[in-house]
């Protein structure tokens, strides 16, 4: 099991084009500012600290999106909030920008998408046990599009544990026999829109798997991660059962400076 330290971010006033930040630093261009800049960009990055960028952001009106836009902001970073209610988002703040869009349309995003650095995504959707649920897979597909047309490559969306339909095995009685059933129509969708990015070759995304989400303030503490469907502990069980939206969201920002969940889903839950 790998774990992750994710600390408060540092601030360093600087702006780059839409590439990976790694080629940015590595770019001719850039060593010829000066080496000691490259040097200190490195080890920013080693240490996963982010520079400031331009996001938009899907879901900001949600729990989890709301201390994610918050935590941008406080970050530096410049944010563009897409919205279906202009007035749902009461977080106002410089380097925020509230846009009304249809999550569901390539078209209505991609203005909102161009000239970003990344786009990040915290949209939810409730069970629909006889309809089906089809929200996550509709937004995503409408957001790559859209990204690839924009010439934006680094998306950064969330999920759940136990979307794979086996996973939930080792879960907890509770878990396992009564929530999981009333929200399987989520974890489907979810786990369907996991398996189109995995089919996705031109854009850098990552998918961030949290246990049940609580209404709790941003911690520091240490945040495990896996590779996998949940967090175990040496025998496989799962630890724990919920994490922090703020954790969640603080994680999230965190990935903006490292490459090291690049293509690849990872789930996680604060260290108790």
């Amino acid at each position: 099991m790998t774990q992750v330290i994710v600390k408060r971010t540092v601030r360093v006033d600087v702006q780059f084009p839409k590439t990976s930040l790694q080629d940015h630093l590595l770019h001719p261009e850039t060593r010829k500012d000066t080496d000691s800049f490259l040097n200190i960009c490195e080890t920013l990055t080693h240490l996963g600290t982010c520079l400031k960028m331009k996001i938009a952001v899907l879901g900001a009106t949600g729990q989890t999106g709301q201390q994610l836009v918050d935590q941008a902001l406080q970050q530096g970073h410049i944010v563009t909030a897409i919205v279906r209610n202009l007035g749902k988002l009461t977080i106002t703040h410089d380097n925020l920008k509230v846009v009304e869009g249809n999550i569901f349309s390539k078209d209505s995003l991609k203005p909102h998408f161009e000239g970003q650095d990344a786009v990040m995504s915290c949209l939810g959707f409730p069970p629909a046990p006889l309809a089906g649920v089809t929200g996550y897979t509709d937004s995503v597909t409408a957001a790559l599009s859209a990204m690839k047309e924009a010439r934006v490559n680094r998306y950064i969306t969330m999920t759940s544990w136990y979307t794979e339909p086996n996973s939930g095995n080792k879960a907890s009685f509770f878990v396992r026999y009564m929530l999981l059933p009333m929200i399987g129509s989520v974890l489907g969708n979810m786990y369907k829109m996991e398996q189109v990015l995995q089919e996705t070759e031109d854009i850098d995304w990552t998918v961030v798997r949290p246990p049940g989400l609580q209404n709790t303030p941003v911690t520091e503490k240490e945040i495990l991660t896996h590779e996998g469907y949940f967090v175990p502990d040496e025998n496989g069980i799962p630890i724990g059962q919920t994490v922090s939206r703020a954790d969640v969201a603080r994680f999230m920002l965190s990935l903006l400076g490292t490459n090291s969940w690049i293509k690849k889903a990872v789930a996680i839950i604060t260290k108790s």
